[in-house]
C-alpha cells in the first residue's frame, strides 16, 4: 500500500460520517415537521397512529447511519493503515 493511501480512507471515512450526521438530522427533520404539519388538523389519526407508514424520513435516517457505519470503518482502517506504514 502507498504511503499516501491511509489518508485517502481517512478522507473518505470523514467524508461518509459527516454525510451520514447531516441524513440522520435531515430525516429527523423531515419527519418532525411532518407530523407537526400533521397535528394541527382536525383528524388527527394519521399524527396518533403514524398510519399510513412515510418511507422517506425513515429511509433518510437508516442512509444516514449507513453512512456512519461505513465512515467508521474507513476512519479505523485508515489509522491502521497509518500505524502500520
Amino acid at each position: 500500500m502507498w504511503h499516501e493511501d491511509w489518508f485517502i480512507l481517512m478522507v473518505l471515512g470523514g467524508f461518509f460520517l459527516l454525510l451520514g450526521l447531516v441524513f440522520n438530522l435531515w430525516g429527523r427533520n423531515e419527519e418532525k415537521r411532518y407530523y407537526n404539519s400533521v397535528s394541527t388538523r382536525l383528524d388527527v389519526r394519521e399524527y396518533l397512529e403514524h398510519w399510513p407508514w412515510r418511507p422517506g424520513p425513515a429511509a433518510l435516517k437508516m442512509g444516514g447511519w449507513v453512512a456512519i457505519a461505513v465512515g467508521v470503518v474507513m476512519l479505523a482502517l485508515g489509522g491502521v493503515f497509518l500505524r502500520w506504514i
